[in-house]
């Protein structure tokens, strides 16, 4: 890569998606990892929730995100904050843009195991990311190491998406309840992975729900790592700015409802913005994304 190259790629953003409000998490975990960089977030909320979609709808959309943001914003790096997505569509999302620095996100699964000091793990998640075959491949691979009781949240991440906080509660006691038991006594749950990027947003009810004691893990701070690596290595990091006290820019755009993206990030980020409104077709899409 020729030096000029490199210096226009680091004044590039970083591209961010997921179904809706709960990539805000990773954005969080993005912003603390990489403080000089300018992010693009977008929340196809239009489309959602992907977590109750089949794979062609999933597959479809996150290649149509990722058209929108290399071809509208001039992304250097793309962030698929969202399990669901990671789960279809990026193995594919790799071949399709193979120039692309790509990082997805999956359950904590293999940090679980290392920390459990029961073995065993509570693992939450949408019901296609525990049936995808990503999942369950990285799952076969950690069955000696654990015992995994997996839940299929189907409804938290729409209830959080809304900012339902009755219905967030209710789903999340009726799911903890569903598990079993949590704690640190021999057959107890220690540890619970958050597989969904909605689900820290409701930690806070998880935790007085299984207690103090359990561990809870999710992706967002590895996934900042990773992109961190990425650009490093291009050559592609952020400079400091000339003014030490500007802070890089942030958009927010949304396939769904403008006011309820603002009014999530205010609350999660603290940050005012304002959030643009796009339309994002899903159409045309390589048909070696749809096989």
């Amino acid at each position: 890569m020729t030096p000029a190259l490199a210096d226009r790629r680091t004044g590039d953003p970083i591209g961010v998606f997921d179904s809706g409000v709960g990539g805000l998490s990773v954005l969080g975990a993005l912003r603390t990892e990489l403080p000089l960089e300018k992010f693009i977030y977008v929340a196809d909320s239009g489309h959602a929730p992907y977590g109750e979609r089949d794979d062609t709808h999933v597959i479809a959309r996150s290649h149509a995100i990722a058209r929108y943001l290399v071809a509208t914003h001039r992304i250097k790096a793309l962030v698929v904050a969202c399990n669901t997505a990671t789960a279809a569509a990026i193995k594919l999302l790799r071949q399709d843009f193979p120039d692309l620095p790509l990082v997805g996100i999956e359950p904590a699964l293999k940090p679980a195991a290392q920390l459990s000091q029961t073995h065993r793990i509570g693992v939450m998640a949408t019901r296609s990311t525990l049936n995808s075959e990503k999942f369950q491949t990285l799952l076969a691979s950690l069955q000696d190491q654990a015992t995994y009781i997996l839940q299929p949240c189907d409804g938290l991440a729409d209830a959080i998406e809304n900012g339902d906080a009755i219905k967030t509660i209710a789903a999340c006691a009726y799911f903890t309840g569903a598990m079993g038991q949590f704690g640190v006594n021999d057959g107890a749950m220690d540890t619970l992975v958050l597989g969904c990027t909605h689900y820290p947003f409701a930690i806070d009810t998880l935790r007085h729900l299984v207690g103090e004691h359990v561990v809870f893990l999710e992706g967002g701070a590895p996934v900042a790592r990773q992109t961190r690596r990425l650009l490093a290595d291009r050559g592609w990091l952020a400079q400091p700015p000339a003014d030490a006290t500007r802070k890089p820019p942030m958009v927010f755009c949304t396939t769904g409802n403008a006011s309820k993206l603002q009014l999530a990030v205010q609350r999660w980020l603290d940050v005012k913005t304002d959030v643009q409104s796009v339309v994002i077709e899903s159409n045309p899409a390589p048909a070696s994304l749809l096989r």
